[in-house]
């Protein structure tokens, strides 16, 4: 799909359900890219594909890939003209509007390619882990003729020659290459959803000590059938006030963290080959089958069976 230069960006929409807000998402994307684990990848990827490569929150409308040690020099000029920029801002923006629910490719107006996949936990859009400009073609003069038209409809000022020499440049690869490569971003994109739900339930570092007190009794208790109320008495807090203090500083509801809280509890007891999904579910503090299965789900995105046969492969059953 190509894209074609439109008005000015608009305001973020409103969040819509199955979507963190845009605070959460940035904090959630600091935590996972000072992890070694994603900083290992990183490295491997950029060393092994020759292709940029960024986490990014939702709603964050910049640049993925300007300063990125594989960035395209062609790219790389475009970035530096106010009017191209602005071209390549909107086809961010669409990006992020196709690929929240599956890995997307779109084109820029001069056919270079740009991918994201989707990174989720359960039905929340955490980020998008995004690489790309590359051309899928040997590029024709043709082709650089008609982007250059457009860099000029732009009102960009450019060295029509330095942009040619760029574009020349550009990475080509095969099609079936490139869908390797984003097979891998898909791969690597569940691994960090694991690890995303993990730094959820494990909540922000600074937080008032009655919320601390409260996740750690949580933590303790959840196998439990234990209330919101009981909870909130326990840090001498109303009901009310504990809901709102607890959703501020976790970025969840009582019962979406109870629910994570114990979602981990099951994953940590299926690593158990022997373990029964059911087992795993009663012990973890879920009431019934029908609410784990449907809780397991949203929280991780999969049923619990499709979870432990992955874990395991035949040798569960």
């Amino acid at each position: 799909m190509t894209n074609s230069p439109g008005t000015t960006p608009t305001a973020p929409a409103p969040a819509v359900p199955g979507r963190l807000s845009a605070q959460r998402s940035r904090t959630l994307v600091g935590q996972l890219r000072r992890s070694e684990m994603f900083r290992d990848y990183e490295r491997a990827f950029r060393e092994t594909t020759g292709f940029p490569i960024t986490l990014r929150p939702i709603e964050a409308f910049d640049l993925p890939h300007h300063g990125d040690p594989n960035e395209a020099p062609f790219c790389a000029l475009m970035a530096g003209t106010n009017h191209s920029c602005a071209a390549c801002l909107q086809l961010q923006r669409r990006v992020e509007e196709e690929a929240r629910f599956e890995p997307k490719t779109l084109k820029c107006f001069a056919g270079l390619c740009d991918s994201a996949v989707p990174v989720r936990v359960g039905d929340n859009l955490v980020a998008f882990l995004q690489t790309g400009q590359i051309l899928l073609h040997t590029p024709k003069q043709a082709e650089f003729t008609r982007a250059a038209r457009e860099l000029v409809k732009f009102g960009a000022e450019v060295d029509v020659t330095q942009f040619q020499e760029a574009y020349f440049q550009t990475r080509v690869v095969t099609k079936k290459h490139y869908e390797s490569i984003l097979r891998l971003l898909a791969i690597f994109a569940q691994h960090l959803s694991t690890v995303s739900n993990q730094l959820m339930v494990q909540g922000a570092a600074a937080e008032p000590p009655a919320i601390t007190k409260a996740r750690l009794l949580i933590a303790e208790k959840h196998a439990d059938e234990i209330s919101l109320g009981t909870v909130a008495q326990s840090v001498n807090m109303s009901a009310f006030y504990f809901c709102k203090s607890f959703k501020k500083s976790t970025g969840m509801t009582f019962t979406d963290y109870l629910a994570r809280v114990r979602v981990e509890k099951v994953k940590n007891l299926l690593l158990n080959p022997h373990k029964r999904v059911s087992e795993a579910a009663y012990e973890a503090g879920f009431q019934s089958l029908s609410q784990f299965n449907r809780v397991f789900r949203r929280v991780a995105g999969e049923s619990p069976s499709v979870y432990r046969e992955r874990l395991h492969g035949s040798a569960a059953r």
